[in-house]
């Protein structure tokens, strides 16, 4: 959809992910326009309006702008760039652990990126990032899709590929905090549908001041193929809604809605179906310095395991997030607040793995600080409620 910006406003650092309307830009946006970073981030990696409207135009400062930087083929059809534009993002962190007794873990690096996005034609874009290193292994790809701006010049975005759900909600990648949305991980039982990442088509569309995004997706998260080299693992397809409106030039207001059917074959041959019902909530307030972000899911699986006759799954969390930036400051505080609870286990929101915990809850609280306008520094501290355990984090983030 085209986003109106100012002529003299220019771009860009980021550092990671996105789908749909708001993918992250990365520093070889900024090299190609040459300018700073800090006018599209507010602390990086998190995205101003300006950044917003950046990537809802395909990474591009006006909708239909031709591609920079290329070079003359003499095809009217054909457009390449001088240089393929590449960028890094580096984390690394030391954590503390208190349970009883202290452990420390020094994640340095955690993860290394290599990034690339840019125009292709003039509403045609892509964006891909890939895990060189992940927590000690080659992470692959997570993000990568093309992006096709203003379709049949209407107020329609079009993504097709490997991207976050939860994106046109809050983007995980561009959070502030060491600690995550836990909500949009929440997985149940031995069902794979979460709202992190997923393969599929998505739309963004603009009307009477409103924003609709749809997507059909998979539903079963970016695994690798099968044996028949099928990504989904059954032939049903999942469906997500998102419905936002700035009710005030200060306030957000958003609802969405999810439905995935997943089927398994049990013992005996019988496929038994699990249907996934999702409904929530979510808000953005800003009032001078502070941004507070909130996030309410409500869901249901009828046979979370795959079994004939099983309970029903119930689950209900969300988040609840301040952040305190005053404008053209290098300083930055904020607090995030975690909740799910569920009566049928959880697999750990953190991790990934199993926990049998049905409830988790965990209060964050931090503070940054920009030494460059590409390296951030960081200090957090999280207080896990149910387990009665502390994680305390230094980590920097860089990208270039």
């Amino acid at each position: 959809m085209r986003r109106t910006v100012s002529v003299g406003v220019w771009i860009v650092l980021a550092l990671s992910a996105a789908a749909s309307a708001a993918a992250s830009e990365i520093p070889a946006f900024a090299r190609r326009y040459r300018v700073s970073c800090n006018l599209c981030h507010t602390a990086v990696p998190k995205l101003g309006p300006f950044g917003e409207a950046f990537a809802a135009n395909g990474f591009r400062m006006a909708s239909e702008e031709p591609p920079r930087d290329t070079i003359g083929t003499g095809d009217d059809l054909l457009t390449l760039y001088r240089d393929l534009p590449l960028a890094v993002r580096l984390d690394a962190y030391a954590n503390a652990y208190t349970n009883g007794e202290v452990k420390t873990d020094f994640q340095t690096p955690v993860n290394l990126k290599i990034l690339s996005g840019g125009p292709i034609s003039k509403n045609i874009s892509y964006y891909f990032y890939f895990f060189l290193f992940e927590r000690g292994e080659v992470g692959g790809v997570e993000d990568a899709f093309i992006y096709v701006n203003d379709v049949a010049n209407a107020p329609v975005d079009l993504a097709v590929g490997q991207f976050q759900v939860s994106d046109p909600i809050f983007k995980r990648e561009l959070r502030l905090e060491y600690q995550d949305y836990a909500v949009y991980r929440a997985r149940i039982g031995d069902v794979q549908t979460d709202l992190t990442y997923d393969r599929g088509v998505t739309a963004a569309v603009d009307f009477a001041g409103f924003t609709f995004t749809g997507s059909l997706l998979n539903g079963n998260g970016k695994d690798p193929a099968d044996e028949s080299l099928h990504f989904d693992n059954d032939y049903l397809k999942n469906v997500f809604g998102h419905l936002t409106r700035d009710v005030t030039p200060f306030f957000r207001l958003g609802v969405l809605g999810y439905y995935g059917p997943q089927r398994a074959t049990v013992g005996g041959g019988d496929d038994v179906q699990n249907d996934t019902w999702m409904v929530g909530g979510d808000g953005t307030l800003t009032l001078g310095p502070f941004e507070i972000n909130g996030q309410y899911i409500h869901r249901e699986d009828n046979a979370p395991t795959f079994t004939w006759g099983e309970a029903k799954a119930v689950t209900d969390g969300g988040f609840g997030e301040v952040i305190f930036h005053p404008a053209g400051s290098r300083w930055y505080l904020l607090g995030l607040y975690n909740l799910i609870d569920t009566n049928r286990p959880l697999l750990d929101v953190r991790l990934g793995g199993p926990s049998g915990l049905t409830r988790y809850q965990a209060a964050t609280a931090g503070a940054g600080y920009l030494l460059r306008r590409n390296f951030r520094l960081m200090a957090e501290g999280t207080w896990d409620i149910e387990l009665e355990e502390t994680r305390w984090t230094l980590g920097l983030v860089t990208a270039f």
